[in-house]
């Protein structure tokens, strides 16, 4: 028997269930893998509350997109005892990783190692997808990262570090501030204490960030729209505060905002996701690009814990989840 994590209604962290069942057999596309970490991760928490841009099958809903395991059915170019992370290229309609063995397609695997495991992937690619691909980000530009304690936060810190870029991190409340700094922010923004459109104009001699990166949206981006350099772009990749997103009004700025999704931008294009690859690979070989896990919580039987601990915004890095056996 296989355990699964499924939820029957949408909702909060309580509403996710572990049922056993029997081993999934793969079909043709698909490999079956040994779950040994889960890395959690918001979108995950949207689909289950609802509010992802796709909606759960209910009853019995898969959920879960970052893993690191061993495939236990081999295909070509990943035979038997391969150790593996996946990545978001699948929908969670159809496949989840929260388990012990699931099914996934072969298209979701890359090859890791000892350091990548469950909290590395799919933040860092979200992150490079970004600032690189989409934004461009070149030595000296500023970047503009709201929500920087997440793991995209901290991912898109590490890789404007990496490129020689200058990242400005946005946080709530000076909490995280010494964190912030620690990881590599070259200053750090707090929303309860000071005006962000002054604060960033001031620390980029009035020019503003060449490059903004966001997971809220709602009402704020007009401001991210002006803390942003004339002719500069906004990359608005989430919509974690739940409102809706206005357009600004300012258009003598010039801003480009643009909506931008992983799996359609980078995953899903072959080009796009070899070169994320050896990006990825090539910082953490050299020790630029890190996981950075906030918190790992011991079982699958944690799961709902360690969604909770995720919507509690008090961490700073990624959360996972062991899988025992």
């Amino acid at each position: 028997m296989a355990r699964a994590v499924l939820f029957d209604r949408i909702g909060g962290p309580e509403v996710l269930r572990i049922e056993d069942r029997p081993v999934p057999e793969p079909g043709p596309g698909e490999v079956r893998i040994r779950v040994d970490a889960i890395g959690l991760n918001r979108a995950e928490a949207l689909f289950r509350a609802g509010t992802y841009y796709e909606q759960p099958i209910l009853p019995g809903s898969p959920i879960g997109y970052e893993a690191a395991g061993v495939v236990e059915t081999g295909v070509e170019g990943f035979p038997e005892g391969t150790e593996i992370s996946t990545i978001a290229s699948f929908s969670m309609r159809q496949y989840g990783v929260y388990g012990d063995r699931v099914v996934v397609p072969v298209s979701s695997l890359v090859r890791r190692d000892e350091v990548t495991g469950a909290s590395v992937w799919l933040t860092h690619q979200t992150a490079y997808g970004a600032l690189v691909e989409r934004g461009g980000l070149r030595p000296g530009d500023t970047v503009l990262i709201t929500a920087a304690s997440s793991g995209v936060g901290i991912a898109a810190i590490q890789i404007a570090n990496h490129l020689g870029a200058v990242p400005i991190a946005v946080t709530r409340t000076g909490a995280k501030r010494d964190q912030l700094l620690a990881a590599g922010a070259a200053h750090v923004v707090t929303l309860d204490s000071t005006d962000l459109v002054k604060e960033v104009r001031e620390l980029t001699g009035g020019a503003g960030a060449t490059l903004t990166i966001d997971p809220v949206g709602g009402p704020g981006v007009v401001d991210l729209v002006e803390a942003t350099a004339v002719g500069g772009l906004l990359v608005v990749y989430g919509w974690m505060g739940g409102a809706p997103t206005p357009l600004p009004m300012n258009w003598d700025r010039q801003v480009t905002v643009f909506g931008y999704g992983n799996g359609s931008y980078v995953t899903r294009n072959p080009e796009r996701r070899r070169r994320s690859e050896h990006f990825i690979n090539a910082g953490l070989r050299i020790g630029t690009l890190r996981p950075a896990v906030d918190r790992v919580f011991d079982d699958l039987a944690d799961i709902v814990e360690a969604h909770a601990h995720l919507e509690s915004n008090a961490q700073v890095g990624k959360v996972v989840v062991r899988v025992r056996h």
